[in-house]
């Protein structure tokens, strides 16, 4: 297969003109893109960033004639120089996955889980190429070699469940590549990857678009991703283009309000002393045990002691957690960190009772958790809040927010009763209060209500039965960066007005960092480094720990360039062993 890039020419890989895009709905006409234009050249990257509902999504679609027949465009959109607006299905059917691909956030929504994955990649090859199966077969092991997936010719005969998320990510993006298409559309495509992960997923995207001279029009809102891998940069606000121009001018100088708040939103990790940290790294001998600082008890909520976490799958038993240590004092947010399988949601689990301990002590208000009756037990989990990751399905989609917040105290009573209907409303008017949400807000349900007020809808019920404790989980993962830092600032002054205790659970070390006095970082199920928020993730002592900070993408340019080289640096101390 052919690394060659195409020919030089000056007819932009995808043209926009004042591109129009309504919709007609039973409450009226909804204006989604109004008269945006941009153009992205072969071999270059073009960010299109803003809150959810900007148009950036919408805008991108229009290059795929995918939008539902409810939409009504007007204006110019070319790929290629050939008009995408006004072409015939069947015109399109031949340009979709040929000429314009798209790689998706969710790979395991991308692709069909009942067919292998070489197939799935040979099938782009059938269907536009022509080629016989076995030739077929042959280029998709080639392309899955090309974005580095290992023993490719054995993982081509896998499912898409037997593949890791950034493996499976890899084979979209093989499918997107099949038959060199002058423009890749990558919508949000790292979202859903852990941040090691993401880093190898850029990195292999900068090196594709380079080698084969295709343009990437890349959707997203992560503006560190955007720092890392485009040329240019188009901001998009409520359908329109709000400002544009190249990464380091928007990112570093952005001359529109708009701009600069969403900028001013994105937590961000100071700078860690790189050349230090390398010279430590290649240093450090790779059998060195690591630093685990004791956390001092002053007035603890819960400690965790030596605890063991077993599952048992096929007849054997699998440990996702190993002599593990926490320790949370009242009035604390301590961050927990890891990749995806590291064990860090599993702990936060255990206190819960969701998870099968087989190991350890878990003192929970003093009180010996683990030979507790059931009736102590019950008494001391009311004393927990719980916040999860995805507000939407957290909540009962058949009940309005009033009930779902009331649940809790239906649940367990305050002091032992359960409270009347009138002082459950009134405890939900007050709780809609602390987390800036109207009272009326009761009688909706939660499809009504956008990502962020969901989760303030969460955090209202975690915050029902005034918890000393409380445990998030990836709290703001799903939320734009602007949603996020309204939820992070009102979950930091609740915590001061309350004084709880909180397990901060993420695989954000930028948004831990923000929030969190102390962290603890976890690989296979053990605890290989814990201290201050500021010495862990500034100054970190284990190379698991210097690999994690590396990878988060800075949203300053010239940062995130000295981020990229020291990942480098990193990985080949590794492979060189010294």
């Amino acid at each position: 297969m052919s690394n060659t890039p195409a020919e030089p020419t000056n007819v932009p890989a995808l043209k926009v003109e004042n591109l129009v895009v309504d919709f007609k709905t039973k409450y009226g006409v909804v204006n989604a893109v109004r008269g945006v234009s941009f153009s992205v050249a072969r071999g270059e990257v073009l960010a299109v960033v803003g809150e959810s509902g900007s148009g950036k999504t919408i805008t991108s679609l229009t290059a795929m004639s995918l939008l539902p027949s409810t939409a009504h465009t007007s204006g110019v959109v070319e790929v290629d120089g050939a008009d995408v607006l006004n072409a015939s299905e069947p015109v399109m059917d031949s340009k979709r996955g040929n000429v314009v691909s798209m790689v998706f956030q969710e790979p395991m929504t991308a692709l069909n889980p009942s067919m292998k994955v070489g197939k799935q990649v040979a099938e782009a090859l059938l269907n536009h190429r022509g080629l016989s199966k076995p030739e077929a077969m042959e280029r998709a092991v080639a392309l899955l070699d090309r974005v580095g997936i290992p023993d490719p010719a054995v993982k081509a005969r896998n499912f898409p469940h037997q593949l890791s998320g950034g493996q499976r990510q890899r084979v979209v993006i093989a499918i997107a590549l099949a038959c060199n298409p002058t423009l890749i559309i990558a919508d949000e495509p790292t979202t859903a990857l852990d941040v090691t992960v993401q880093a190898e997923i850029l990195e292999l995207l900068r090196k594709l678009v380079k080698e084969t001279d295709t343009a990437l029009l890349l959707i997203t809102h992560n503006m560190g991703v955007v720092a890392d891998l485009s040329d240019r940069v188009v901001v998009m606000n409520a359908g329109l283009v709000v400002e544009t121009g190249t990464t380091l001018q928007v990112l570093t100088a952005p001359a529109e309000p708009y701009t600069q708040a969403l900028l001013a939103a994105v937590p961000t990790l100071p700078e860690a002393q790189w050349d230090a940290i390398i010279a430590e790294e290649r240093a450090q001998a790779p059998e060195h045990p690591g630093s685990v600082e004791a956390a001092v008890a002053v007035d603890p909520v819960l400690d965790m002691r030596a605890l063991c976490v077993d599952y048992t799958s096929g007849g054997r038993k699998l440990r996702a957690v190993n002599q593990a240590d926490l320790l949370i004092n009242r009035g604390e947010i301590v961050g927990l960190v890891g990749e995806s399988g590291s064990g860090k949601s599993t702990l936060g689990r255990a206190p819960l009772g969701l998870v099968p301990v087989t190991g350890g002590e878990i003192t929970l208000f003093g009180a010996n958790l683990l030979k507790a009756s059931n009736r102590e037990i019950r008494k001391l989990r009311s004393r927990i809040g719980i916040i999860f990751q995805d507000p939407g399905g957290s909540l009962d989609p058949r009940m309005t927010v009033g009930d779902s917040i009331a649940e809790p105290l239906i649940m367990h009573g305050v002091n032992g009763r359960r409270p009347r209907r009138a002082a459950r409303e009134s405890r939900v008017n007050d709780l809609l209060e602390a987390v800036r949400l109207p009272a009326n807000n009761a009688n909706r349900y939660p499809h009504e209500l956008s990502g962020g007020q969901r989760q303030r809808i969460g955090l209202a019920r975690a915050l029902a039965l005034a918890p000393e404790l409380l445990i998030a989980d990836e709290p703001t993962s799903a939320l734009d960066v602007s949603v996020q830092d309204e939820v992070l600032t009102l979950l930091l002054d609740l915590q001061k007005e309350h004084g709880f205790g909180c397990l901060f659970i993420s695989h954000d070390l930028a948004v831990v960092h923000s929030v969190s006095q102390r962290v603890t970082v976890m690989q296979h199920g053990n605890v290989i480094e814990t201290g201050l928020s500021a010495q862990v993730l500034q100054h970190p002592a284990e190379s698991y720990t210097r690999h994690l900070v590396a990878s988060i993408p800075s949203p300053d340019p010239v940062a995130q360039k000295q981020r990229r080289e020291a990942r480098t640096a990193l990985l080949s101390s590794i492979s060189t062993g010294s």
